[in-house]
């Protein structure tokens, strides 16, 4: 019992030197809650066209296929509120999770110099890193290691920090001390439900992945449909509404990631900047960002969608 506390201790200790807002330990096992949520999601075909969603059922909800004789799932927060919001002197917007470097390398950079850590100061421990790129259910699993609680728009929200963070694991075949869940602290908020123009939550805590700006603007890859016309406001990459109205993000407080600040271009865009912008100066100034995924055509696409809404 010692180790495993002193373990944990440890892990916690350099998980917060590392920059990240808070570390939670849960025991690795079978998502048994999650398992008829998921079944249920993929039925009403709320993936859209993100067919990847539908692959490897069986390792989202089992850690240990992921890794053998996993004993415990890490999860971490890390901070990407920005400290100016571009999308209020900008025409057009992008979320906030975009203005920087691409989170996947900035964060996993972090994890892998934690598990470094773990295994030099432990010993020989098994396990793997993941940032939003494996069949992680990562906000069950941060939600049972008590970072939070599932928010009605589907995110996970914390107390001291709203939900303006990335979420990151550790799954390790070492055991821990581990905490529990905390309880649920939107009571009979509705604001993220009510603020959204596509009506993509139609319940708590559920989110239609297939009526979400972030999917229309994002994830599909074909044009974007007719009777959304009109509904996106100014997003031309990403969605914040449904987190900007959330009364718990006004206790987010700036990040202090160098990497994640904007491009100096991205401080002075405007409609024009957008409108005019070429391909060159897209993969210039979106080398590393997360808004190279959509491509330069992608991003042309959304910017005519959104300008074409207010003809």
């Amino acid at each position: 019992m010692l180790d495993r506390r002193s373990h944990t201790d440890f892990i916690k200790a350099k998980a917060a030197a590392l920059g990240f807002s808070f570390c939670g330990i849960s025991k690795a096992e079978f998502l048994k809650d999650e398992a008829p949520r998921l079944e249920e999601w993929l039925k009403r075909n709320y993936q859209g066209k993100m067919s990847y969603l539908e692959n490897h059922f069986d390792k989202r909800l089992d850690p240990t296929l992921l890794v053998p004789g996993a004993k415990s799932v890490i999860s971490l927060l890390y901070n990407y509120y920005p400290e100016k919001d571009l999308g209020r002197e900008s025409d057009l917007k992008i979320a906030k999770y975009a203005y920087g470097e691409d989170y996947h390398f900035v964060v996993k950079d972090k994890l892998k110099i934690l598990f470094e850590s773990i295994r030099e100061n432990i010993g020989d421990v098994d396990g793997r890193v993941f940032v939003d790129s494996a069949p992680v259910m990562e906000r069950a699993w941060a939600q049972k290691s008590g970072l939070g609680w599932i928010g009605k728009n589907s995110l996970l929200l914390n107390r001291q920090m709203g939900s303006f963070f990335f979420l990151a694991e550790v799954i390790l075949d070492l055991e821990l001390e581990y905490d529990g869940p905390v309880k649920d602290y939107c009571g009979t908020c509705t604001a993220c439900m009510d603020a959204c123009p596509t009506d993509a939550i139609p319940e708590p805590s559920v989110v239609d992945g297939s009526k979400c700006i972030s999917y229309f603007t994002i994830e599909l890859k074909e044009e974007i449909p007719a009777d959304v016309k009109g509904k996106f406001g100014n997003w031309i990459f990403g969605c914040d509404i449904c987190q900007d109205v959330c009364p718990w993000n006004s206790f987010a407080k700036s990040h202090h990631e160098p990497r994640f600040a904007p491009a100096m271009e991205m401080n002075s865009f405007r409609e024009n900047d957008w409108k005019e912008l070429t391909e060159e100066v897209f993969n210039t100034i979106f080398k590393h960002s997360p808004v190279k995924r959509t491509k330069f055509s992608g991003l042309k696409r959304n910017i005519e969608f959104v300008l074409k809404e207010r003809d």
